[in-house]
């Protein structure tokens, strides 16, 4: 469906993010004379009328009558597609879609990779980005990653990577190259199930006409083995890390000790990134030295530097116990205190618990709605190193401050979502990047998002 094709229709947008209002730009530029209503927050009516006056807003969320009275409704990726109501409004004819699925019917002939995975997408579609501008691609760079694709409709590009959440990988259309960097349990609430969570992701192998995943990942290779396309990275054969370097078989390409990204698993997103440009025909061993100028994305294992003797790594963006795992294996060898614990959506810290009595950080300290749960865990399981237990992440960098020796690690990586306390994961790293005595506004953008 394009946008063209909603000329007269009675369309509803569901969601007043960014998402929503790159949507709402989009319709009104083609239609500026057509009525469109909106659902959004009633904390949201007042910005929605400010941003364009002739919508009808609505400020609750809509049940299954009032969708049915739209020809269409588009969506934010927020709005999970299995909501009752929008289940039932579409078994009575509504047609649903999203700004991700209009860019892929506006765009039928761009060049397109797509990125998904559990973690490390952004990072991977970043560095690909990079690596592509450093070959002298015009390259655009945007997606889930924080640039809605219709607020670049309309622009030219020669090179579109774009990074899809699960909540996006069924909306997109037939590509070139898509690519899972991971999968784990994650977003249970938004899918309803695990297996529907990975079906959900696995989507993306649908409409790629190749398809490049993780050769470390049992699972992935299992489900993907009938892709007829299909390509690996982690791989001896092919982009791996072996012995303090990224290579191409047994060849030596780019040496860890240069990229700036820290960690296995970023090395890892490398590459993937050098697999994904390869696989479209771009010289990857050339644009390997680049991987030296890529700066970390904010609220990735990012490091903020020493303060109070310490230093700081803000890894926000952590949302899953594996990924807090991860983070600790990046700093490894050194004395480091995690904090961890956020919004509780029921995920399982056993596997967690179970490597942390193996091999215990200095200290742990849990904070947030599920940090007694987790604490909780830990002492049961005896684990071997201080534990602390508070709520709210300012006391929870004071905590880390009195356990942690000088030289040593201050890690946020709470492997759970944000929403306890704080909008998103962006506004707790850059919270935490206060605390710990950093200037916030600098962990807050990610360089490279747009078209160049």
């Amino acid at each position: 469906m394009r946008i063209a094709e909603l000329r007269g229709k009675r369309v509803a947008i569901w969601g007043f993010g960014r998402e929503g209002r790159a949507a709402l730009a989009a319709l009104r530029q083609q239609h500026p004379a057509q009525p469109f209503t909106l659902f959004c927050a009633a904390a949201e009516v007042d910005a929605a009328r400010a941003f364009d006056p002739a919508l009808d807003v609505i400020g609750s969320e809509p049940d299954s009558a009032a969708l049915a009275r739209f020809e269409v409704v588009l969506k934010s990726p927020g709005i999970s597609a299995y909501k009752p109501a929008l289940l039932a409004a579409q078994a009575q004819g509504v047609a649903v879609t999203s700004g991700t699925a209009l860019w892929f019917a506006q765009n039928p002939q761009a060049r397109v990779i797509a990125v998904t995975g559990t973690k490390g997408k952004s990072t991977t579609s970043a560095m690909l980005a990079h690596l592509a501008r450093a070959l002298g691609v015009r390259t655009a760079l945007a997606g889930n990653i924080g640039l809605p694709l219709l607020e670049l409709d309309g622009q030219q590009a020669d090179l579109w990577v774009i990074e899809l959440s699960s909540f996006q990988t069924g909306e997109a259309g037939p590509l070139e190259l898509g690519v899972i960097t991971s999968l784990y349990e994650e977003h249970l609430d938004w899918h309803g199930s695990r297996e529907r969570y990975v079906e959900d992701k696995l989507k993306l192998a649908d409409v790629a006409g190749q398809l490049l995943i993780s050769a470390l990942q049992p699972m992935l290779l299992e489900r993907t083995r009938e892709h007829p396309h299909r390509l690996l990275f982690g791989h001896p054969h092919g982009w791996h890390v072996a012995n303090g370097w990224i290579r191409r078989g047994d060849q030596e390409v780019f040496p860890l000790d240069q990229l700036a990204a820290p960690g296995l698993h970023n090395a890892l997103n490398a590459c993937a990134a050098l697999a994904a440009l390869a696989a479209v025909g771009m010289d990857a061993l050339a644009a390997a030295s680049a991987l030296a100028t890529f700066r970390p994305l904010p609220h990735r294992l990012q490091p903020l530097g020493q303060h109070d003797g310490r230093d700081w790594i803000n890894d926000s963006i952590s949302t899953t116990p594996l990924a807090t795992l991860a983070a600790l294996q990046s700093v490894q060898g050194r004395a480091v205190s995690v904090l961890v614990g956020g919004h509780d959506r029921g995920l399982d810290w056993t596997p967690f618990v179970q490597a942390v009595r193996k091999a215990p950080p200095h200290a742990i300290v849990c904070m947030g709605a599920n940090g007694g749960r987790i604490a909780e865990a830990l002492r049961g399981a005896d684990v071997a190193c201080p534990l602390a237990l508070v709520d709210q992440l300012a006391d929870a960098v004071v905590e880390a401050k009195t356990l942690t020796p000088a030289g040593g690690v201050i890690l946020l990586s709470p492997g759970a979502p944000s929403f306890d306390q704080f909008r998103d994961y962006a506004q707790r790293g850059s919270r935490f990047a206060e605390l710990a005595g950093f200037d916030e506004v600098g962990s807050v953008g990610i360089e490279g998002v747009g078209i160049r």
